[in-house]
């Protein structure tokens, strides 16, 4: 080979790795963004509430101002005053159940609303007041699965519950601007009748109130839940009202729906809305409520 016909490759060279080089950029700028428009599996939901829980106990716990025996008797007391006064509020609760895409984002929905109304005989009871409306795919919870949550108690640590349950303090947590202790509750033995709470409670440092609650309920075949109901375990957020009671605005639990081919993130919401005193015959607000109903679900 001459040197004429070797120099003219060595000058070919440089422009060969420039359109190598090119391509391989725009080789790995496409792969790239195919990655970032593919979701890479199943997402969690996002969150709807900014919510710290207590995984483990904090160590050590930092001495409470009372001893929490005088706690826990207390909030037990309030939790009494507030179970009484829970069946004369009207409200408007809200069921929410959720499916979630690849993207993290619902892809199937129900809603129910109900509202109380006083029965002939005096107790309260709930209705549909608007018709359900529902683009779920997967998730398929009948009326067995919403009489289970209606089971669940809205005051499980009131005075004559209390005896049932061990109450451990494991510290102090700031709960919407609310100071507060915090306590594991687990039942000492639990029966067929009736579901206990096996979790961990938030009561107000200050006044001593019952704010939040997280956790499971059991019974003695073991968590409370049903075949098609995955839901366990519950996050309770309560509301003042009228700025003497602490009922229950908020309840929420996110699980997954493992199917065959595909495992699908859900979402259960409750809320409570609109809370007025019942008249002793509808479900108006009135002046003066019912004295004595059964609490609704």
């Amino acid at each position: 080979m001459d040197q004429s016909a070797s120099h003219s490759q060595r000058r070919q060279l440089p422009a060969i790795l420039r359109v190598f080089l090119v391509a391989s950029v725009l080789f790995f700028a496409a792969r790239a963004l195919r990655a970032q428009e593919v979701p890479q599996g199943p997402q969690k939901p996002p969150p709807e509430h900014n919510v710290r829980r207590v995984g483990t106990e904090p160590t050590p716990p930092a001495p409470p101002a009372l001893p929490p025996e005088e706690i826990i008797r207390r909030f037990s007391q309030k939790e009494d005053e507030f179970a009484a006064a829970r069946p004369r509020y009207y409200y408007r609760k809200t069921i929410r159940l959720q499916e979630f895409g690849l993207d993290g984002k619902p892809s199937g929905e129900l809603v129910i609303t109900l509202e109380p109304k006083v029965g002939s005989d005096g107790k309260v009871y709930e209705r549909v007041v608007e018709r359900p409306q529902s683009t779920l795919q997967y998730l398929e919870m009948g009326p067995e699965d919403f009489q289970t949550l209606a089971k669940i108690p809205a005051y499980p640590l009131v005075t004559s519950q209390l005896p049932k349950y061990d109450l451990k303090y494991l510290g102090t947590e700031r709960v919407d601007e609310i100071d507060c202790y915090i306590f594991q509750v687990k039942p000492k033995s639990v029966e067929r009748s009736r579901a206990y709470f096996d979790g961990i409670i938030w009561a107000d440092r200050q006044y001593l109130e019952v704010v939040k609650l997280y956790g499971k309920w059991v019974t003695d075949l073991g968590d409370m839940h049903t075949d098609t109901m995955p839901f366990s375990l519950f996050e309770t957020y309560r509301e003042n009202v009228d700025g003497k009671y602490w009922l229950p605005d908020y309840m929420r639990s996110d699980e997954t729906l493992h199917l065959k081919d595909r495992s699908v993130p859900v979402r259960l919401v409750i809320k409570w809305t609109d809370f007025k005193l019942l008249s002793a015959a509808s479900a108006s607000p009135a002046a003066a409520p019912q004295a004595a109903q059964k609490p609704p679900s």
